[in-house]
């Protein structure tokens, strides 16, 4: 079986780079995790072309911004730290009202089992486009077969529960039984969607991700059969297209996303696009 952070969304087989800084070992108690810890971990933990450049604005001593769980506001966007690229916060909640805010904002939940919740913005943000979507020649011939069924909001738990499940290149999950729970709550609520992908009765990947106003949010995949979890995503980003959505978030960069079309826009770019659209209509039905 094949998971995928949505950051590295369809990608096979790859170690994912970034589902690494995603296990971030923080060795200090959470109320004495500094800027420095993060960066270590990230540096044994990032191959050299992904490791964030150096913040010579931010001191070794620095101390992460610490949410309080009475208040749901976060830091703004451009306080994000350069090393590593896009911490913004620490602390908080998982609570329904505080992950639709932080998409609302800019930013993610990414962090491990122990750990305290790490939130994100990075610069640059990879999206993806519906109308820049590129199709294989291999993956186009398996659609135009039909070679999978794919529905929506289906069976959320099932998929969710996939992708959160143990991968052979990782000693963990992100996606903790925390946020599962968190996730099921956002689907509850009309916010969280989830893609099944069939065959014959058998589900046999998937994807889950946040629709807010015209932007979609993707989280995380998995594919148990060849090519299922891509035929789940373009036939996602088709499904949006005609929707009226005009970008998918990806978060992080992969090649694997790049050769799908996704591509890097900059944090303002992408803040500008929450502003425009969020609030926005769309003509999504997601039970079919």
């Amino acid at each position: 079986m094949q998971h995928i952070g949505i950051g590295n969304l369809a990608r096979t087989g790859a170690t994912p780079d970034y589902d690494r800084i995603r296990m971030l070992k923080l060795q200090r108690s959470k109320h004495s995790t500094s800027v420095e810890d993060i960066r270590v971990i990230s540096r044994h933990t990032l191959p050299r072309a992904q490791r964030p450049p150096p913040s010579p604005s931010a001191s070794l001593d620095a101390m992460l911004t610490w949410l309080q769980r009475n208040s749901l506001t976060f830091p703004p966007l451009e306080k994000a730290m350069r090393d590593p690229n896009g911490l913004l916060a620490a602390g908080g909640d998982l609570s329904a009202d505080r992950l639709i805010q932080a998409y609302r904002h800019g930013c993610f939940p990414w962090f491990s089992e122990g750990q305290p919740i790490l939130w994100w913005s990075p610069d640059p943000r990879t999206v993806l486009f519906p109308d820049e979507l590129h199709v294989s020649r291999s993956l186009g011939k398996l659609m135009r077969q039909q070679r999978y069924q794919v529905t929506f909001d289906q069976d959320f738990d099932a998929v969710i529960h996939a992708c959160a499940a143990p991968r052979e290149y990782a000693d963990g999950t992100w996606i903790t039984e925390a946020m599962q729970d968190a996730y099921i709550e956002l689907h509850r609520r009309g916010f969280a969607h989830s893609v099944e992908v069939w065959d014959e009765g058998e589900l046999v990947g998937g994807l889950y991700g946040l629709a807010m106003g015209q932007l979609f949010f993707g989280e995380s995949m998995f594919s148990r059969a060849d090519n299922a979890s891509k035929y789940g995503f373009a036939t996602l980003v088709q499904h949006l297209k005609q929707a009226g959505f005009v970008l998918i978030d990806c978060q992080m960069p992969t090649d694997h996303l790049q050769s799908l079309g996704a591509r890097a826009i900059s944090r303002s770019a992408f803040a500008d696009y929450l502003a425009r659209h969020l609030d926005q209509p769309n003509h999504a039905t997601w039970v079919c």
